[in-house]
């Protein structure tokens, strides 16, 4: 409905064909041309669908005679409206006129009073018929203008409309090249450089030949009238849509021919910029807009291809860009002369972009979460046991270094609890190791389960557990000890048809002042084995010294 309101907006009232342009392609001094002396040069040029328009197929200075065909009557605010010229400026004399009406989207003749979506020549005195007024028009960019005459109403009406949309296009463009660029710099993934490379691409585009840099005098100033900026841009956008469009498709592996296709499109359109460095050639745009049309119909195979193959992403992909591609293409046509530019095009093709972006931003913002979704679950992977659901021995072991840091500073206890399965080696060699690894995990349930929720357990090896007490003194852990004991004796562990009864001996030992992790560990690991010397299924605190050289049973 928004685009449908927007084609009123903008669309012309069918009238009649109220002018005839001819065109006089040498250069000669304003004064031969307005006394008449080089009438005989202008050529009649013929108008397309009824409508009088500046066709300019070739860089440098050419003379346009507008002739008014029925009487122009005064008005104020009347003006001939020469539609969407971009970098072309002119020089216009109306009848009577011995200085001329100069007129350019950026710089000291840019007309302010107005939008930059024409260049207006006031006729507030009308025309009559047969009068003409002569252009000297200004080409550095090939392309069709289209003529009209507007009154003041109706030319404030279409350029409010015209700012609004211009405004809300290309700053939602630039916000979204902001937002993907952030999603490179979090995750990395290359598609988010291509895109935001693209769409930032051609907002510098838009803006360096639409004339809205002219609000930025000393930038417009730099980038309004030069070419090789706004080619450069171009470049950049056509080249990185390119890349994206491969790297999302992974077109090199999955649709190699297509993507030498892309590749040869974005090589030779840096060969044409590179030539129209040290040419004014007029062929340059119409090679360039058939390479563009190249490159849209390989996309336009690649994403069919890629949904018959039901790839991934690429229903969205083709809902994103089809609008976008319809756009490009329409403008490469009308460079080409091949159908007639509508008016909508120059509201439509940055509103393209912007579509286009705002969609697959969205899609690949649901592939950022299912990034991350992965990325959490390999963190996950990586940091638990997976058969107990116990921490892995690298983060128990970094929790206690953590651990003891901080008691040390805080001056608050801290105990560790270091236990394994008793007579566990029989358990595997009498019924297999699944039933051994079945054990391991349900004990470590039972054990999880009796813990305060900022206690820490990890999986060391084999059937050996660590469990680090923050703020608990070797009392106190010891009946931490006691409960994990209880909760696993308490009653046998069933396993398919057999009934277990399994045991645990757990040492503990207190973190005392200078005590390093790996020397509490090691007392918790002495106290362990006294455990296992004293007859199993039991606790031990802390041991002297003396007994940690004692030989240690079987486990």
């Amino acid at each position: 409905m928004a685009v449908l309101l927007l084609l009123w907006a903008v669309s012309v009232p069918a009238e009649a064909q109220r002018f005839d342009v001819a065109r006089l392609g040498s250069d000669p001094v304003p004064a031969d041309v307005l006394s008449g002396a080089a009438e005989d040069g202008f050529v009649p040029m013929p108008a397309t669908a009824g409508q009088a328009a500046i066709v300019e197929r070739e860089r440098g200075i050419s003379w346009w005679r507008i002739t008014a065909r029925d009487a122009l009557p005064p008005e104020a605010g009347q003006s001939l409206v020469l539609h969407f010229p971009y970098m072309n400026s002119i020089q216009a004399w109306r009848p009577g006129d011995a200085l001329p009406v100069r007129a350019s989207l950026v710089g000291a003749d840019a007309d302010l009073s107005h939008s930059a979506r024409a260049h207006f020549i006031p006729l507030p005195d009308g025309l009559d018929a047969g009068e003409s007024v002569y252009v000297r028009f200004h080409c550095v960019t090939p392309m069709r203008v289209a003529l009209s005459v507007e009154g003041m109403r109706e030319a404030h009406r279409r350029d409010l409309t015209y700012v609004g949309w211009r405004v809300g296009v290309l700053s939602t463009t630039l916000v979204l090249a902001v937002l993907v660029f952030g999603f490179w710099v979090g995750i990395g993934e290359r598609t988010y450089l291509y895109l935001m490379m693209a769409l930032l691409g051609q907002v510098l585009y838009l803006v360096s030949t639409g004339g809205d840099l002219r609000a930025f005098p000393s930038l417009a100033g730099v980038l309004g009238p030069d070419l090789r900026a706004s080619r450069l841009f171009a470049l950049a956008a056509f080249i990185s849509s390119n890349s994206f469009m491969s790297y999302y498709l992974d077109l090199a592996n999955r649709q190699p021919r297509v993507n030498r296709i892309l590749v040869s499109c974005s090589l030779a359109a840096l060969g044409l910029i590179l030539w129209s460095v040290f040419s004014v050639s007029g062929l340059i745009p119409t090679l360039a807009n058939a390479v563009v049309l190249v490159a849209i119909a390989a996309v336009v195979w690649a994403m069919g291809v890629a949904v018959v193959k039901r790839q991934s992403g690429a229903l969205l992909l083709v809902f994103a860009m089809l609008p976008l591609v319809s756009m490009v293409a329409i403008r490469a046509a009308v460079r080409l002369e091949l159908m007639r530019m509508p008016e909508w095009l120059d509201y439509l093709y940055p509103a393209g972009f912007m579509m286009s972006g705002l969609i697959v931003t969205i899609g690949l913002t649901g592939k950022m979460h299912q990034l991350r979704r992965d990325r959490d679950h390999a963190s996950h992977m990586a940091s638990y046991d997976a058969l107990t659901g116990a921490h892995s021995r690298p983060v128990i072991e970094s929790h206690l270094r953590n651990a003891v840091v901080e008691a040390h500073a805080s001056g608050m206890p801290l105990s560790v609890v270091f236990f394994d399965i008793d007579n566990f080696k029989r358990i595997n060699d009498q019924y297999g190791h699944r039933v051994g690894d079945d054990c391991l995990k349900l004990v470590s349930l039972r054990t999880q389960n009796r813990l305060r929720t900022y206690d820490q357990i990890g999986r060391y090896g084999g059937d050996e557990m660590i469990v680090v007490l923050p703020d608990t003194a070797l009392k106190e852990a010891i009946g931490v000890a006691e409960n994990l004991r209880s909760a696993v004796n308490c009653r046998p562990i069933a396993i398919d048809q057999l009934q277990l009864d399994v045991t645990l001996s757990l040492g503990v030992a207190q973190l005392v002042p200078d005590e390093s992790a790996e020397s509490l560990l090691e007392r918790a690991d002495a106290a362990l084995y006294a455990s296992k010397s004293a007859g199993r299924d039991q606790v031990t605190g802390h041991i002297r010294p003396m007994l940690q050289a004692a030989t240690a049973p079987s486990r």
